[in-house]
């Protein structure tokens, strides 16, 4: 790869502090398959902490911001339409990125992006579970939004919370997507 072998052992090392891998001495190393735990613990972490920031920050939301989420919400279900979920992920994180950019916390930021890409980047699961994609930018980007532009900041964080970023509300759509692919390929 043309790395020398410090700063791939630092890199692996980092990786392995995020959760990505575990370094086996002397053998290599191994990525980290998601548990169901893992998955339920990133989401209590990036609710509380989108919600926080949500709380802390959202008063600086402008009519611009709120109608940008709008608009990103629209360009998702259309990625959604023609079966683009790199598209939809990306838009999907500049939408969240709309309220989160507020923020002057630095180690915040820094957590719940480490997080998201443990979740949807490492590995990249090949295809995505459509009706969790049209349920959440119908049903609950489209609430959030909705409450942003009526102002109700301490539900709209606690919808983030309580409902988009919950495990149990989105348990069925984890298991489709993490899982599923796993049980067909046991015997």
């Amino acid at each position: 790869m043309g790395i020398s072998r410090t700063p791939l052992r630092e890199a692996l090392l980092q990786l392995e502090t995020q959760g990505f891998v575990t370094v086996l001495p002397r053998r290599g190393f191994r990525l980290n398959q998601l548990s169901l735990d893992d998955i339920r613990h990133y989401y209590q972490i990036i609710g509380a902490l989108e919600a926080a920031t949500l709380r802390d920050f959202g008063s600086a939301l402008t009519p611009a911001h709120i109608a940008r989420m709008r608009e990103l919400n629209e360009a998702m279900a259309q990625a959604v339409a023609e079966n683009d979920f790199d598209r939809y992920y990306d838009l999907n994180l500049t939408f969240h990125d709309i309220y989160l950019n507020l923020s002057d916390n630095k180690g915040l930021l820094t957590v719940v992006r480490s997080l998201k890409q443990r979740l949807y980047d490492w590995p990249r699961r090949e295809g995505f579970v459509k009706s969790w994609e049209e349920y959440s930018i119908a049903r609950e980007h489209s609430r959030l939004v909705n409450l942003l532009e009526r102002g109700a900041l301490r539900e709209a964080a606690d919808y983030l919370q309580d409902v988009h970023w919950s495990f149990q509300s989105q348990e069925h759509f984890v298991h489709a997507y993490y899982f599923a692919s796993r049980q067909r390929d046991q015997p």
